[in-house]
């Protein structure tokens, strides 16, 4: 079956790894071994969730601020939008820092899912979303990430998963992928093998 949308994680997948998330947990007060920090949260009392929210927030402003694009992503997105093919970007970020990105970096995504518009990452609420805006099947879509919940989030909604190799945890994960690339233009050569 063609791909006819591509699904992007944004740190970490469209942008450099930015975030040191034991660092967060530590500077919300949290043990580094704790979990997700966005799970964690949703256990937390207001007046916690407050605080915390407020660290994380500014976490996510930096990252926006020193974000940096990783190789081929432009030239990729171009390459895809050439195509005709749509391009959605699914993070467990907030929708309005994603759209940040793509006009700092100048890019065009058709459609963003952040963490307010739904149950997040490894959830398939976003991926299902994205394919309902796009008026196609699951199956059509690749997810691209680099981080197990951004490959769950695919099997969970029948997308082809595929992990962009750029940290040293991405072996961890391998066995959660449809295709494991290096660099982020590897979708281009999936795409033509399922033409």
């Amino acid at each position: 079956m063609s791909i006819k949308a591509v699904i992007f994680d944004l740190d970490g997948t469209i942008t450099k790894p930015y975030f040191d998330f034991d660092a967060i947990r530590e500077e919300m007060g949290l043990d580094k071994n704790c979990g997700p920090v966005l799970e964690i949260m949703e256990k937390m009392t207001a007046q916690q969730r407050n605080k915390t929210e407020k660290i994380l927030n500014y976490h996510e402003q930096k990252a926006v601020a020193e974000s940096e694009l990783n190789a081929s992503a432009k030239e990729t997105l171009l390459a895809l939008s050439s195509a005709g093919i749509h391009i959605g970007v699914l993070t467990r970020n907030r929708r309005n820092n994603a759209l940040a990105i793509a006009r700092k970096h100048n890019l065009e995504f058709d459609a963003v899912v952040g963490r307010e518009d739904g149950p997040v990452k490894p959830d398939a609420f976003g991926v299902l979303h994205l394919c309902r805006q796009f008026g196609i099947k699951p199956q059509e879509s690749l997810l691209v990430g680099d981080y197990l919940f951004d490959l769950l989030c695919a099997k969970a909604a029948g997308a082809v998963a595929v992990l962009l190799k750029n940290h040293k945890q991405c072996d961890e994960f391998a066995e959660h992928a449809d295709f494991c690339i290096e660099n982020i233009s590897g979708i281009l050569d999936i795409i033509e093998s399922k033409k």
